[in-house]
């Protein structure tokens, strides 16, 4: 009959130095194997290492036995002091120590691997036991890697595979050629014509959810706001030169009617279309106010090829027709001594001088509910503002649309100032003139772009409910005397 190994008297754990209890063959805290050293597990897991502070008790087990250096060698010379990683000896279980750390040739390892680490004799990080020049002996967090009777130095068997592996490293994604737009999430995948890393499958954030653009003294912003899913606006700033040399500044907002179809793509084709006319015109010579009403024609025939569907497209959707891609339109020309603009629809023009002592003005009026009614005389503005159709439009441009009335008039300011080209997205949050130069920055004229970054931050801290666009055309006279002319048609 076999007896069972009887477990010495211990205080506390060897590991952790948590109190025990007699009988224990483990540590209640931190699993420490109290009787013998454990049969290698089939899996070879990961093993803990615990390491016993200094001055703590070790169990009763087998010293270390380290061979006695010879005082004198052959010739009655004093033998060398030998270190203690020189000598052979045997570790706490009595197998011949192994490993170029300990002075020794490597060893074959039995089948299986080496033994797990953890049994009763402690466990140095300092080396072998027996002295104080002892080298520091790396502690091992892992089961050295043995494959195929290869050995790795200074590897360690992974759990998951080895992405250092040629073979892993052939699996893994190709660097994104240059030029190719690059994930946002993990920066290193290639970023699919649909808009998702085909390494990590992070959709991309669209580009047009903010679009930002400065070019020379004009600049503009268009954001996708706190609330839409995606950006329905759109914006187009330019300059050309006029047959006499002299600049001309253009700036066009759109805004896509939500309730319609594809309205992101009718805002983008209406600023596009109006930007190329007004290039095409100007420089020709064409008066700016007629070039503008040139433009919003062209952007109004641009839309409405955007419902024109192949036959038999109908069947499918009997009410398209119905529902064609809309938008609304504004834009501003500074050319010479004028300022044109035109619009179709509720985005605005506003004026605010350099000096903020003057008067500011709102130079566009809505082609909205609320408009109508104030222009009847049935409501004031405040009451006409608050009712629930106040911002339901009566102009647009879209197949559907009633017969187009471009709005265009031109003025000559007589002092210098800013022009804020804007949709409803910001204005809903500064809607008169005064609100509007107070949430323009007082150096918006010598950093529109900064200053358009700020006014679509006051449209997100209001609520950002739609989408955000605007453009800033600096204007520069020399004072020629009170008044401004103004033409409208």
């Amino acid at each position: 009959m076999s007896q069972s190994h009887q477990q010495p008297a211990l205080s506390k754990c060897p590991g952790c130095e948590e109190p025990l209890d007699a009988g224990d063959l483990f540590c209640g805290a931190c699993g420490y194997d109290l009787s013998a050293v454990p049969a290698r597990p089939g899996d070879r897991p990961t093993m803990a290492i615990t390491v016993p502070p200094a001055g703590a008790a070790a169990p009763a087990a087998e010293a270390v036995r380290w061979p006695a250096a010879a005082e004198t060698d052959s010739s009655d010379v004093p033998a060398p002091v030998h270190r203690p990683a020189d000598l052979p000896g045997t570790d706490s279980g009595g197998r011949p120590l192994t490993g170029p750390e300990h002075g020794q040739q490597p060893v074959p390892e039995p089948i299986g691997g080496p033994e797990p680490i953890g049994g009763p004799g402690p466990v140095s990080a300092a080396g072998p036991v027996g002295g104080a020049e002892s080298s520091a002996v790396p502690v091992r967090h892992d089961d050295r890697a043995a494959q195929d009777g290869a050995e790795h130095a200074g590897d360690f068997a992974l759990a998951a595979p080895d992405p250092r592996t040629a073979e892993h490293a052939a699996a893994a994604p190709a660097a994104p050629a240059a030029g190719a737009k690059v994930c946002v999430a993990c920066r290193s995948g290639r970023v699919d014509p649909d808009g998702y890393c085909e390494n990590c499958g992070h959709a991309q954030p669209r580009e047009r959810d903010h679009m930002e653009q400065e070019l020379g003294s004009v600049a503009a912003v268009s954001d996708r706001g706190l609330r839409h899913h995606r950006n329905e606006d759109s914006f187009a700033v330019s300059s050309t030169a006029l047959p006499d040399g002299s600049p001309a500044v253009v700036a066009i907002v759109c805004d896509g009617v939500s309730s319609a179809s594809r309205p992101d793509e009718a805002s983008a084709a209406a600023a596009s279309a109006a930007n190329e006319s007004l290039l095409e015109s100007l420089p020709r010579g064409t008066h700016p106010q007629q070039a503008m009403h040139e433009a919003i024609v062209a952007a109004s025939e641009a839309v409405n090829a955007l419902a024109q569907e192949p036959a038999g497209a109908m069947e499918h959707d009997a009410h398209r027709h119905q529902n064609a891609p809309a938008c609304t339109l504004v834009g501003a020309i500074m050319a010479g001594e004028l300022l044109i603009v035109g619009w179709v629809g509720d985005s605005r023009v506003y004026w605010v001088p350099e000096d903020r002592t003057q008067p500011t003005a709102r130079l566009t009026e809505d082609d909205s509910w609320a408009a109508q009614m104030v222009a009847a005389g049935l409501m004031n503005e405040a009451e006409a503002y608050a009712d629930e159709r106040a911002h339901a439009i009566t102009g647009w441009l879209g197949a559907d649309a009633y017969e187009l009335e471009p709005h265009t008039a031109a003025f000559k300011p007589d002092r210098p100032g800013l022009v804020v080209v804007c949709t409803d997205g910001l204005w809903n949050y500064a809607e008169s003139a005064e609100e509007m130069a107070a949430a323009v920055p007082a150096d918006a004229q010598q950093h529109p772009l900064r200053a358009a970054q700020v006014l679509v931050g006051h449209a997100l801290d209001g609520g950002g409910h739609d989408n955000v666009t605007v453009a800033l055309v600096p204007f520069a006279v020399r004072p020629q005397g009170a008044g401004s002319a103004c033409e409208t048609v």
